[in-house]
């Protein structure tokens, strides 16, 4: 898959965005300049998200996240987001990023039929997910309707128990599995059998308040069980709107960023040149073809507002940014950050090399060859070191060709290491063939590194698709002319010296 065209007409700082990535250009390395502010960070992230959490409900909010101020204007129904062109075995598939008001489809569809909608209150884009959340009612509901049940069954039996202590066992065991319902009647009872009194009269009164609760539960549940018919019904003129429309929901969300208020605005996304039935796996396809590598240090606006902000505050070992950064890298599985020496990755990368020799073995009685692979890979990366693992795969260390003298990673330039940290990230995770979106990979590289980055990344997987974004003149000196994008405000052109 490949990167074709995006056009982002305005979204935070960009404004009219469209950007052409040509297929037949070889290497497949775009990078993408503009002075300082022009939103390359913000260009690489949307992409990253959109394309890779979309269809993943565990990834949602990291949409929402980054809607976060995006907002359709009072005179508008709808508003688009982004259109991107991805190129996909034999033909362009278009995905247009649309936000709509989430009633909007009320109109759509009166206007469509020339009738009234009837149960027009639950006619909106977001139904399914208006169903998913009255099935969860429902669902909880039933579980209290059960246990409410299972306490008048007890309550009729404990009063017929004569020893205090075990009556008293019994009533504390129906306050553990019913504390949610926070029945005083029922410590009252308690209370009063401590105290050596007669508790009868409380344990009547619980028992009707437990009653009544169960009344109330059964009445409720018959009227989700309406909402949920109601809701069915309509989901399946709504999926019929979406189909015909070719649209996709993707979720609802909050322009404000407010938890506590309505979403009341919804993403949708318009997919031309496919058949409906194949959009989901071609999401699903595309969401595992998609990277993003980043400077720990980026401000990430798929971060919530509030986790945003703990970058420019005083840091907590509990609540600081890096945690909520670490938890993000454990949910999304195309991120990744520049970090010094990610040994964790170097460690895995080892570890799965040698799997593979001991499979060899068991199969063919002969051990394979990759961890010698690995070594010698990482020992051309490092150009005047040896790298050493230790014998129970913990850590590495490192030998100057020179003299021997051993180092640790510390020991080794930021450059060194973040080279390595990518080469490991690239090679050794299987990233082929895929859209890799990388943010100032510039930096610590000295400018003849800057330069050769372009051939390393071209040599450890030319199947990928690199679009760099960067500051670096030497970097984009590597490639032709045409391979460099630019973003408004474009980078100045630095001036013949005489």
């Amino acid at each position: 898959m490949k990167l074709l065209r995006v056009q982002v007409p305005d979204f935070r700082i960009l404004k009219n965005v469209d950007i052409t990535f040509e297929p037949e250009f070889i290497p497949s390395i775009f990078p993408l300049g503009s002075q300082n502010g022009g939103g390359k960070s913000t260009l690489l992230q949307l992409i990253f998200i959109l394309l890779h959490c979309s269809t993943d409900s565990d990834k949602k909010d990291f949409v929402k996240n980054i809607l976060y101020g995006f907002t359709i204007n009072k005179n508008s129904k709808k508003r688009v987001l982004a259109i991107i062109d991805i190129w996909n075995e034999d033909k362009i598939i278009q995905m247009e990023f649309l936000s709509y008001h989430d009633s909007y489809l009320r109109e759509l569809l009166i206007s469509n039929d020339k009738t009234e909608v009837d149960n027009d209150n639950y006619l909106q884009f977001s139904a399914s997910n208006q169903l998913e959340k009255v099935i969860n009612k429902i669902s909880i509901n039933q579980k209290e309707i059960q246990d409410l049940e299972r306490a008048i069954i007890k309550l009729d039996n404990v009063r017929k128990i004569e020893s205090r202590e075990e009556r008293s066992y019994v009533l504390r065991d129906l306050v553990q599995r019913l504390q949610r319902f926070e029945f005083r009647t029922l410590r009252l009872a308690i209370e009063n059998i401590s105290a050596n009194i007669s508790a009868n009269i409380y344990i009547e009164r619980f028992q009707n308040e437990v009653q009544t609760r169960l009344d109330i539960s059964k009445l409720n549940l018959e009227k989700y069980y309406e909402e949920r018919e109601q809701l069915e019904h309509i989901l399946q003129r709504v999926l019929k709107y979406l189909q015909s429309e070719k649209l996709l929901y993707i979720c609802n969300y909050s322009a404000n960023g407010n938890e506590d208020e309505e979403e009341e605005e919804v993403l949708l996304c318009r997919i031309s040149n496919i058949d409906m039935n194949k959009v989901e796996i071609f999401m699903k396809e595309l969401s595992q073809k998609i990277f993003l590598a980043a400077p720990s240090t980026q401000v990430f606006l798929f971060h919530s507002k509030e986790s945003r902000k703990l970058l420019f505050k005083e840091q907590d070992n509990e609540t600081d940014y890096y945690s909520q950064l670490k938890l993000a890298k454990s949910k999304l599985s195309g991120f990744f950050t520049y970090d010094f020496l990610a040994v964790d990755i170097l460690i895995e990368a080892f570890k799965s090399a040698r799997d593979k020799d001991f499979a060899e073995a068991i199969k063919k009685g002969e051990y394979g060859n990759s961890y010698k692979a690995l070594i010698n890979d990482l020992n051309i990366i490092l150009f005047n070191k040896k790298i050493n693992i230790d014998t129970d795969l913990s850590g590495v260390s490192f030998k100057l060709d020179k003299d021997g003298l051993e180092l640790y990673p510390e020991d080794l330039s930021h450059g060194e290491l973040k080279r390595l940290s990518i080469y490991i990230w690239i090679k050794y995770h299987n990233i082929e063939n895929a859209i890799v979106l990388m943010d100032e990979i510039e930096i610590a590289f000295h400018p003849d590194w800057q330069y050769q980055i372009i051939a390393d990344l071209n040599q450890w997987s030319s199947s990928n698709q690199y679009i760099l974004a960067t500051h670096s003149y030497e970097l984009c000196q590597a490639l032709t002319p045409a391979h460099v994008k630019e973003l408004e405000p474009k980078l100045l052109k630095q001036e013949a010296k005489n």
